[in-house]
């Protein structure tokens, strides 16, 4: 298999990436034959896949808007992917020019690919860190010269914490973020799941089963499951509630294929 001029030395071509698979969805083209082959079968099972995604996405673009209507101007990324139109820096820094945004991942072509696209940007960063070792990313060199966390800092986990398995300890990794974090500041959070959607239990074991060969398996979970990663948090109206009934927008999708998983918005106190 040839290796794009792209993609970096040391990566196995053959292995999945959750990262590129997203990217895949939302039609990009930093992904290879392996992330395709994965998207392709989990499609067969939930062929609004890619819709969902961009349901995902423009929930994530109107938390971002959130955030800067209640003053908050720092962004902390976890998961961030490979960078697509309507990226978080985009949003908040065509909202405000005052907007710091640190991306995280741990996959190198979003890392790389990050890169290139903010290079210039001297609001926007991308660290090279996972969210199983929080202290990696707080320590980092990118959130010491971009963020101040004792202001408010919207922190953004969207549609990466289903591939934490609890093995991982999520809502560790979670409350560790959530302490270094100042009052005032928001969580921003989907999680996808197969409860009250259109969809079996059935087909949500068949989706992970898709992903446990992946760089990470995707784990399914409740809303009461997802609700609890707020604790410490108080919940902005709506609440926890499908992606596409948070705040919507005039014109947003209310097709029942994209109900898949929750999204939220909580404020430290």
């Amino acid at each position: 298999m040839e290796r794009p001029s792209w993609a970096p030395q040391g990566i196995d071509l053959s292995v999945p990436s959750v990262s590129r698979i997203y990217d895949y969805y939302l039609g990009g083209s930093h992904n290879f034959e392996a992330d395709r082959e994965a998207a392709r079968k989990a499609m067969e099972i939930m062929p609004s896949l890619p819709k969902v995604m961009q349901a995902n996405r423009a929930f994530m673009r109107r938390a971002v808007r959130h955030a800067i209507d209640q003053g908050i101007t720092q962004f902390l990324d976890i998961g961030s992917g490979i960078p697509t139109f309507g990226n978080v820096h985009e949003v908040a820094q065509a909202a405000s020019p005052q907007a710091r945004v640190v991306y995280v991942d741990n996959d190198p072509v979003a890392v790389a690919h990050s890169r290139a696209v903010l290079e210039g940007n001297e609001r926007a960063v991308i660290a090279a860190a996972d969210l199983r070792e929080p202290e990696g990313i707080l320590e980092s060199p990118e959130v010491a010269r971009l963020l101040d966390l004792d202001k408010p800092v919207a922190l953004l986990l969207v549609a990466v914490l289903h591939f934490m398995t609890d093995e991982n300890r999520p809502t560790e990794c979670v409350a560790r973020l959530r302490d270094a974090l100042a009052p005032g500041s928001l969580l921003v959070l989907t999680h996808a799941s197969t409860d009250g959607s259109v969809f079996t239990t059935r087909q949500g074991d068949d989706i992970e089963g898709v992903y446990r060969n992946a760089t990470s398996p995707l784990v399914m979970r409740s809303r009461a499951e997802v609700t609890r990663f707020f604790e410490g948090f108080e919940l902005v109206e709506p609440g926890v509630v499908p992606m596409p009934d948070w705040r919507p927008e005039t014109g947003e999708t209310e097709d029942p294929s994209v109900y898949i998983g929750f999204a939220g918005v909580g404020r430290k106190a």
